[in-house]
C-alpha cells in the first residue's frame, strides 16, 4: 500500500532539493511529488531525483494538461518512468482559468470533460493504442519501436465534487491540495467512492495523496503569517474558496474578502484565521507535526505528504515524521 510521501520544490536550489530527496529516499519514504508552477519544469527536476534515489515513487504534483499535448506528456511521463526503474506517477490536473489564459494561451471551457480526454488520450497512448475520439485533443499519434509500461499511474487533482467522481472513475488515485482532514473524510471520499462504484470499481488500490504544509519551529506565529502570505493567490481563486467555504471557514473567505476589497492585504491575511490554517497544516513541534500528517490518515488520506512552508524547518520536518514510517 502507498504511505506517508512529501512534495519538493527546488525552491532557490536544485542541488539542494536533490539532496533532500536523497534522504527522504534514504529515510523510506513513500513518494515525491514536484509541482509545475512558474518555475523549473517538474519533470526535468524528477529526472534529476530518479538519479540520486532509489526506490521512492516520483511524481508531478501536479502537471497542468494544457501545459503540454497529451503526446507531449505521455511521452515525456514515459521516458522518465523507464529512466527511474518504473516509478513515475503522472498527476494531472486542469490548473485554474487565470494560469491557463494567460500562462498557455488556452481556455477551459469543460474542465471535467477536458479532463476526461486529455488522461484518455494519454493512456491510450501509454498503453499502444489509437486515442479514442474527442473534441478536445484529438490525435492520430503511437508510439514507434519502443513500448513504455501501459499501466503508469494516472492521478487526477480535484476539489469539486464533478471532478473528484470522475478522478475515481478514471484514475489510478487522486492527488488534493489545501483539502482539510474534513473535506476529505466527508466530500472527498464519498464522491470518489460514487465515481468508483460507477465505473464498476471498489476502493482498493486507489490512491489519495493529500500536501500536508509542514514546519517545525519554535516561532509558530511566524510561520502562520508565512502561510498566509502563501495563501493569498489560492484564497482568490473560484476552485479553493468553494473547498474552503464548504470546509466550515466561510467567515475567514469573506474577512479575506473585505481585506481585499479595502485594499488592505493585511487586513485580508490576518482574516485567514489560525483554526483554519491549524486544520491543513502540522506546525510547530515535533508531535505537532506529526498530529497533522496523523489528522489526514484519520480522514481517509491513503498517501498523505509533507511539504515546506516558508521560515519553517521543512528538513525537521521531514525527520520527525519519518517516525511514522
Amino acid at each position: 500500500m502507498p504511505g506517508i510521501g512529501t512534495f519538493i520544490s527546488p525552491g532557490r536550489s536544485l542541488s539542494d532539493s536533490v539532496e533532500r530527496a536523497r534522504r527522504v529516499d534514504e529515510l523510506g519514504f513513500d513518494s515525491i511529488y514536484t509541482t509545475q508552477i512558474a518555475g523549473r519544469d517538474a519533470f526535468t527536476v524528477l529526472g534529476e531525483f530518479a538519479h540520486a534515489t532509489q526506490t521512492v515513487k516520483l511524481g508531478t504534483g501536479v502537471a497542468p494538461i494544457f501545459a503540454r499535448t497529451p503526446v507531449a506528456m505521455a511521452q515525456v511521463a514515459a521516458t522518465l518512468d523507464e529512466a527511474s526503474g518504473g516509478r513515475m506517477v503522472l498527476g494531472l490536473g486542469v490548473s485554474h482559468r487565470v494560469t491557463v489564459e494567460n500562462w498557455f494561451g488556452a481556455e477551459i471551457t469543460k474542465p471535467v470533460s477536458q479532463m476526461r480526454a486529455y488522461a484518455g488520450v494519454v493512456r491510450a497512448i501509454l498503453a499502444g493504442e489509437e486515442a479514442p475520439e474527442n473534441e478536445f485533443f484529438p490525435t492520430a499519434f503511437r508510439f514507434m519501436g519502443y513500448g513504455p509500461r501501459p499501466e503508469l499511474p494516472i492521478y487526477v487533482a480535484a476539489l469539486s465534487p464533478n471532478m473528484l467522481r470522475l478522478a475515481g472513475a478514471i484514475g489510478d488515485g487522486l492527488m488534493l491540495w489545501l483539502c482539510c482532514p474534513d473535506y476529505i473524510r466527508d466530500v472527498v471520499i464519498p464522491e470518489v467512492r460514487q465515481g468508483r462504484e460507477q465505473a464498476g470499481r471498489s476502493m482498493e488500490g486507489f490512491d489519495v495523496v493529500a500536501a500536508v504544509p509542514s514546519a517545525l519551529t519554535d516561532d509558530r506565529g511566524a510561520t502562520l503569517d508565512a502561510m498566509r502570505q502563501d495563501l493569498v493567490t489560492y484564497a482568490s481563486l473560484p476552485f479553493y474558496r468553494a473547498m474552503l467555504e464548504s470546509s466550515g471557514f466561510s467567515d475567514e473567505i469573506a474577512a479575506f474578502d473585505a481585506g481585499m476589497a479595502a485594499g488592505d492585504v493585511e487586513k485580508a491575511k490576518a482574516g485567514l484565521s489560525e483554526r483554519m490554517l491549524d486544520s491543513l497544516a502540522g506546525i510547530g513541534s515535533a508531535d505537532q507535526v506529526k498530529a497533522g500528517v496523523q489528522r489526514y490518515l484519520d480522514a481517509g488520506a491513503i498517501s498523505p505528504c509533507i511539504g515546506g512552508i516558508r521560515g519553517g524547518n521543512f528538513d525537521g520536518a521531514i525527520d520527525a515524521v519519518s517516525e511514522l514510517l
